[in-house]
């Protein structure tokens, strides 16, 4: 059959949960002379508004049952739908059966996936799982040479205007069915995630993933490439449910960088705010207000901001909006941003800026995924979080408060760095990352080399390492990447543990009278 071959369609039957749009979509039908057979809602918001309806249940002659469980699941609605008009065996069984041919199927489905995101209880869930949907929405997109099937109120207009030209065409028929499979796919993929959920299941037989299309994007990574936003999972405060009051579009690199920003502010108690870059923080800081985090986190490497992200786990306040103005910032993303940070800025049309209604929970479990050639690598969500009763001193001389403050901070900043890491932070703040080395001792060296010139462009004296704290992601093989940041001036030291030069490496600390405490938890992020 020829792409453009027409085909006029003389049933059709509606069953949406979704009604935007229906009444328009019913009128637009009856203009055509289509007979129209519904369900339940559907039906009784078609019939309110003047358009000719025929219940299912007339039409096979069988009463909804079970409570709407069983209504569709029929051979004369299945029949209508899957039976080939080209092949006589097809057509004579029809005849026989009385089966009257259903050439357009309008179905959306159960709202499972609202229903979970609202945190409904486990038996609301099930009832919310749709059967007799998919399965008209299978048989119609597996039968597209004679049916159309629209899973989209999106989609309505471009099955009218079809209809207004003489009929449905092959080339629309076709892409309805691939974004029918697309959404059966995607709702089983969220009914599979969500029961693996309440099983505790973190590596199902097969994986089911789905999404819905947010936004095609300009590009990738790089212009050469392709990309677009999908949305789907469990809900989660965050860059994907975010609401934009302003400035461009966001690009692939700005929603990357702008997740791994807000998952790190959002870490912490008190006031604070992340500056990241390429996903990796450059400054971060903690303080008494807003404002002082902010000045504080781009004093850090106020270089490597410029262009950056900037994250705030507190409602953005008229001052920090201010001071963040001044600052060449590509996105600013916090829980909520009041009117008079809004007006400041508004003038910054470009900027980007977004709003979440809330933080992410950093102890909330959750799957990441990477795809490798022919397949992927599923993980559970780096929940690990370390506190002061949890770390063991391992050298002669303990932490004091303020160390061991600053060094719980550095652990937590390190473990949204890029491996390997080291983290360089005091008095509340960082004054020196050194992220993605393929070696320790070389991610210690950049710290430092950063602590010292950071200080240098500051006109300060000295470096910025000299009585400061460090944190590795990992352990330390040798004493040397140590060695580094103790020659600097560092006083203290948190890292994993668990080499088999732990010995040496907790010499190097004592001999240089630092405090060294040992976590037990790694924290490798590639």
């Amino acid at each position: 059959m020829p792409d453009d071959a027409r085909i006029k369609p003389q049933r059709a039957l509606i069953s949406v949960s979704d009604k935007t749009g229906l009444v328009e979509l019913g009128q637009g039908l009856a203009r055509h002379g289509i007979e129209i057979l519904s369900t339940g809602g559907s039906a009784a918001a078609l019939a309110k508004a003047g358009v000719a309806v025929t219940e299912v249940s007339a039409h096979t002659g069988f009463p909804e049952m079970m409570d709407g469980r069983v209504k569709t699941l029929h051979p004369l609605i299945h029949g209508g739908i899957l039976a080939r008009r080209d092949l006589t065996e097809h057509v004579a069984a029809m005849g026989v059966h009385r089966i009257a041919p259903i050439d357009i199927v309008v179905v959306n489905l159960y709202p499972f996936e609202a229903t979970v995101a609202r945190g409904a209880p486990f038996d609301e869930c099930v009832e919310n799982i749709d059967i007799g949907g998919p399965a008209m929405i299978r048989s119609a997109a597996k039968n597209h040479d004679f049916v159309a099937v629209v899973t989209d109120p999106a989609d309505y207009a471009a099955l009218l205007d079809e209809l207004a030209a003489g009929g449905t065409t092959l080339a629309l028929r076709r892409r309805l069915a691939a974004a029918a499979y697309a959404r059966t796919g995607s709702y089983d993929a969220a009914i599979a995630g969500w029961f693996n959920d309440q099983l505790g299941e973190t590596a199902p037989r097969y994986l089911a993933l789905g999404g819905t299309l947010a936004q095609t994007l300009r590009y990738g990574e790089n212009p050469h490439q392709r990309a677009a936003f999908y949305v789907g999972g469990p809900r989660r405060p965050g860059v994907a449910t975010a609401t934009q009051h302003q400035g461009k579009e966001l690009s692939y690199n700005n929603l990357n960088d702008t997740d791994a920003a807000y998952e790190l502010v959002a870490e912490f108690a008190e006031p604070a705010v992340a500056i990241i870059k390429h996903a990796n923080p450059c400054g971060v800081a903690t303080a008494a207000t807003l404002g002082d985090a902010y000045t504080r986190a781009l004093k850090a490497d106020p270089v490597s901001a410029y262009g950056g992200i900037v994250a705030l786990n507190r409602t953005l306040d008229a001052k920090t909006a201010t001071l963040i103005a001044e600052l060449f910032a590509e996105v600013v993303i916090a829980p909520a941003i009041d009117a008079a940070a809004h007006d400041v800025l508004r003038a910054k049309k470009n900027l980007r800026v977004l709003s979440t209604g809330g933080l992410p929970d950093p102890s909330q479990p959750g799957l990441t995924m990477k795809s490798l050639a022919g397949g992927y690598l599923v993980q559970s969500r780096d929940v690990g979080r370390i506190g002061a009763n949890q770390v063991k001193t391992v050298t002669k001389r303990a932490p004091s408060p303020a160390e061991l403050a600053d060094l719980l901070l550095a652990f937590t900043i390190v473990k949204h760095a890029k491996s390997n890491a080291i983290v360089l932070v005091k008095d509340g703040m960082t004054v020196g990352i050194g992220s993605g080395q393929t070696s320790r001792v070389d991610a210690a060296r950049q710290a430092v080399l950063k602590a010292s010139e950071m200080a240098r462009d500051a006109g300060e004296p000295g470096s910025r390492a000299k009585g400061a704290v460090l944190a590795s992601d990992a352990f330390f093989p040798f004493p040397d990447g140590l060695q580094v940041a103790l020659e600097a001036g560092v006083t203290a030291a948190i890292q994993p543990g668990g080499s088999l030069r732990d010995a040496e490496v907790i010499a190097a600390a004592d001999a240089a009278g630092a405090a060294m405490v040992f976590t037990g938890m790694r924290h490798f992020r590639h």
